[in-house]
């Protein structure tokens, strides 16, 4: 009776929770590449912008 409700829930928390460790796992090697290309210790600053006069 019961059965298929439980399936259906326990299928959405699996899925769900390997949506999430696949989006982690990605985010994980994003970051690292983003370090990669850059040297330590270096930090990207905002550049000024020009001021335009109209």
């Amino acid at each position: 009776m019961m059965l298929w409700p439980a399936v259906t829930l326990l299928g959405f928390l699996l899925l769900t929770a390997v949506v999430i460790g696949l989006g982690a796992q990605t985010t994980a090697r994003y970051e690292r590449e983003q370090r990669a290309e850059r040297p330590s210790g270096t930090r990207h600053a905002a550049e000024p912008v020009a001021a335009v006069s109209a």
